[in-house]
This record gives structure tokens, sequence and C-alpha cells, in this order.
């Protein structure tokens, strides 16, 4: 079972007496996890990242469907761990509570924004943890603290009980740190809901030039090394030019959907009870309001345009191999413009599998300087298991 120790130096956890005890037997028991703050667990307020929110909502009733899940399995609940506000970032730094300490890259931030379950997992202090990822928020931290993070297929498992943030692109994700208990996990929570095949092959690995031009030279080396490793499991691979219109322009089309749904969802409560939020994120709500009454159309059509590319490029048994981030985390109290820079060129590479509702799994490398590195693959639609199975065959 995993490790806790609430008082450890790498403050992955807001709430690190939250527990439940699983079922005696399954196919997790034994094994202990930790949730993202945003998860309703019974007689537990979540935060979602804010005192503001904690402030305002009551206890959850019931635990979250995915949590009842890994707790029918045998599974154990260790420990609420810390998130951004309201989930709306991928650096990890909270205005208010803190930023938990990356265990594999001194001095450097988490990632966001399930930057506490990434640290729980990379510090040992659990088996695997629960995040979300609606931009990028499991494959980020997972990338920077060097663990494996995977995102599903958009509705694969139930969101039932998560505090939403743009629910045509919010899944329940998750982080563990070998790509056995990534899949041992996933087949709990994909259960029948994946109909995809469960072979763990893979026929051709599509590498994306656009993506991979992001990536740092330094960074470009280590993760070229993973991609070597891929190849050498699957089928055939080539290069495939997947966005004519620039990464930069699908990035566009997702913020925009993205934060409209946001304000949709968030905006009402923002506006009825004026939250403290850290400068970064008020700024993110602020543009989100804006989009308000705004016609999204011309963005929602090439978002079906992008999806049905992609899933046909793909079919069942493709992936697209291409880097999780550009490179290693950047040092914790950077500049705000900086950081800034360093999350749109994170949302270029994590808009892809966004836009299309794709699987996509995180892989970490060792890059420059032994500093985590992450090397990403997705998979077709639906194709969850097969995915997961192929990367713990290739990747062992």
């Amino acid at each position: 079972m995993g490790r806790i120790n609430p008082n450890g130096a790498f403050g992955a956890f807001i709430e690190p007496d939250l527990v439940a005890a699983g079922s005696e037997t399954g196919a997790l028991a034994g094994l202990a996890f930790a949730v993202k703050d945003v998860f309703a667990v019974a007689g537990h307020r979540s935060s979602a990242g804010n005192p503001d929110w904690l402030r305002t909502h009551q206890p959850s009733l019931t635990h979250a469907a995915a949590i009842r899940k890994l707790l029918q399995s045998g599974a154990s609940l260790r420990g609420a761990a810390h998130t951004d506000e309201l989930m709306y970032s991928l650096g990890g730094e909270n205005y208010h509570y803190g930023t938990p300490v990356n265990p594999r890259a001194e001095g450097r931030i988490p990632g966001g924004s399930s930057s506490g379950s990434a640290v729980a997992v990379a510090s040992g202090s659990v088996d695997f943890a629960l995040g979300t990822d609606t931009g990028g928020s499991v494959r980020v931290p997972s990338s920077y603290c060097g663990v494996y993070g995977f995102r599903p297929t958009h509705g694969a498992v139930e969101m039932e009980g998560v505090i939403p943030l743009a629910p045509g692109f919010d899944t329940v994700g998750w982080i563990a740190d070998s790509p056995e208990l990534l899949l041992r996990a996933g087949e709990v929570l994909l259960g029948g809901a994946a109909p995809g095949s469960r072979d763990g092959t893979m026929g051709t690995l599509h590498i994306v030039p656009e993506a991979w031009a992001l990536a740092g030279a330094e960074s470009t080396a280590g993760l070229k090394r993973g991609l070597r490793r891929l190849e050498a499991g699957a089928g055939r691979s080539g290069a495939a030019e997947i966005a004519p219109e620039g990464l930069k322009t699908w990035m566009d089309v997702f913020r925009e959907l993205q934060g409209a749904e946001i304000w949709a969802t968030h905006g009402a409560w923002i506006e009825r009870v004026q939250p403290l939020f850290g400068p970064d994120i008020a700024a993110r709500f602020a543009w989100a309001a804006g989009l308000a009454g705004q016609d999204h159309s011309r963005a929602q059509a090439m978002r079906a345009e992008i999806a049905a590319r992609l899933r046909q490029l793909l079919g069942e048994d493709g992936c697209l191999v291409l880097p999780t981030v550009p490179g290693p985390a950047p040092l914790r109290g950077g500049d705000l413009a900086q950081l800034e820079l360093n999350r749109s060129g994170a949302m270029m590479l994590s808009c892809i599998a966004g836009l299309a509702g794709l699987p996509q799994v995180t892989l970490p490398i060792s890059g420059p300087g032994g500093l985590p590195l992450g090397l990403s693959v997705i998979g077709g639609h639906g194709q969850d298991l097969r995915l997961l199975s192929w990367v713990r065959g290739v990747w062992q």
C-alpha cells in the first residue's frame, strides 16, 4: 500500500486525513489512491483550490462514481490532493494554498491543475491518483513530475460527482508510476464503457512534425530515444501532417470553446460570490466572461472537422506520437508572462486530443540534466484499453 506522510516535504495534500477503506477483495486490493480535491467524497467539502468555493459549498452526500468504482475494486482512498483554482491552470502554483513540491525536478513547478495528484504519485505517497483533464491537467503535471498519466476518451469515465470546468472537454484521468498500474486502474475505471480492442497491438505510429517542432533541441534528443522504443513495438511508422491550419489555430479554437463553456458553467457563481482569485486565474475568468453571448459556430464547426479528420486517420489501431509539453517544468515563482508563454506551448500540444475527444497517455522520459520530460501517444476514439495495453507491453 502507498505511504502517506501528512507533514512531508512535498505538500501534495490539502486534506491528508481524508480516508475511505476499499473492499477486502478486488483487482486493486491493497493499493492506495489519492483524489484531486474536486471529487465528491461523502462528508467532505471540496475546495476546488479556492477558499470561497469551499466556503459556499456543502459537504458531499455520496462518493463520486469513479471513487465508488475504485473502492469496490479494493483500492483505499488516502487523501485529497491540491488543485489549481477551479482547475483553470496548467502550472500548479496556487495563490491561496501554495505549491506542491515537484519531487523529481527540484525548484520547478509541478504542473496543474492536478498538481497534488501528480506529486502524490511521484513522491511515493500513494500508488496512483485521480485527477481531471480538460485542457491538459493530468498530462502536463505527469510530464513535469516524471510519472505516467492518462486522459481517456471523452465520456468514457463517468464525471458524476466531479466539479466541472468545461463539460464538453472534461475527463476523469489518472496518474501512476508504472504502465502496469496505469492499465490496471484503467480496466476498473473504464470497465464496459470502453468498446475498443484490448489486444495491445498498434498498427501505425503517426509522428506529427508540427508538434515535434514545438520541443526544444535539448528535449528532442531524449524524446526521440523514447520514440525509437515505441517504433520497435508497432507495425510501421511515418510522418503525418494533421494541422494544415497550424496548431496555434487549433489552440485558439480550443481556448474559445473551452472559455465559453467555463463561463457558462461558473459565471453565475462568480458574479454572485465575487471570489478572490490569484491574478492569473482572475485574468482568465475575466477573458472567459467576454465570450458570453458571442457566436461560436465557426469554432464549433472547425472542432467537428478536426475530430472527424483525426478519428478517420487513427481508426482502431493507429496513434499519434508527440511531445506532451515542449520541455521540462518551468522554475517556480517565474515571471507570469513567461509562464503564460509556456502554457501556450503546452496547450498547442494538449488541445489535439481535447478537440477530438481522444485518449492520450504520457510516458516519462529523462531529459536535459535529468529533468523529466513527457512523450505522448494519442489513440483512436474509444481505443483506451488497446492504447494502455500496448504501452504496458512496449514500455516495460
